[in-house]
């Protein structure tokens, strides 16, 4: 029996477009695409005829041990996430459990577009120098230990970009991060908030630090905070990356 496969797909914000040709590829060769049922369906209306498997939240695990069983009898299994599979995606865990199954299958990772550089491209030009990325979800990280690495953040002059800022049980940590970045960041600092990002329905606000209405925020959005050299220019968030401009003072 040949070996099976199984590729850890990062398709990007969900359209076609936005999509890599390496990850298209793969899909359309598995045998079995895998992945949260948000995301299959995503995919079904580009890829109508393949065989899918999905499940809902919070099934992680029971998901990726089915994706290495069905790899384990041969096929080519493609486990898809949003994004980037190896930015909060599944990739880490598809590694370890293959790892504990002893699972003798090749694997490997196909990168996506992650929603910060999505929500970026749809921002300007905000995360043209060092930044970070931060999930203010505290499902797997203490809340505390979020909170002293939006500190250090702040201390480091990072550009921040907090994924999961909000939910409906999580309704105060963003304006708990902005406390913290406004000990470090003068209030007009620009902040890019993007919901549904590279999607049909995507919308985007640029705003300040001090004006941050956590009203505007939901588990949909990304949000950018900027650095201290940070500006907005006709709308769009950009930050300098330090290049010498001929003609410039």
């Amino acid at each position: 029996m040949a070996k099976g496969r199984l590729h850890v797909v990062g398709f990007g914000p969900g359209g076609k477009d936005d999509m890599t040709f390496r990850a298209a590829r793969v899909i359309e060769d598995a045998d079995i695409v895998t992945g949260y049922t948000t995301y299959v369906n995503l995919l079904k209306p580009i890829f109508p005829d393949k065989v899918y498997k999905a499940t809902g939240m919070m099934k992680e695990v029971e998901r990726c041990r089915s994706a290495i069983e069905d790899a384990m009898t041969g096929k080519d299994v493609a486990m898809v996430s949003s994004g980037d599979s190896g930015i909060y995606g599944m990739a880490g865990i598809i590694y370890q459990l293959a790892e504990e199954m002893g699972a003798d299958i090749e694997i490997d990772t196909v990168p996506g577009m992650t929603a910060a550089s999505t929500a970026a491209s749809v921002l300007g030009a905000p995360l043209m120098h060092d930044l970070a990325i931060i999930s203010l979800s505290d499902l797997m990280t203490p809340i505390d230990l979020i909170m002293k690495r939006v500190e250090m953040a702040a201390e480091g002059d990072f550009v921040t970009c907090l994924y999961n800022p909000k939910s409906k049980t999580r309704t105060e940590y963003l304006d708990q991060a902005r406390q913290i970045l406004l000990k470090k960041r003068t209030p007009e600092t620009p902040v890019g908030i993007v919901r549904n990002a590279g999607r049909e329905d995507q919308w985007s606000k640029v705003t300040t630090l001090g004006d941050l209405d956590p009203a505007d925020v939901d588990m949909f959005c990304i949000v950018i905070i900027g650095n201290s050299q940070t500006y907005v220019s006709d709308g769009r968030m950009i930050t300098p990356r330090g290049y010498r401009i001929e003609g410039s003072e």
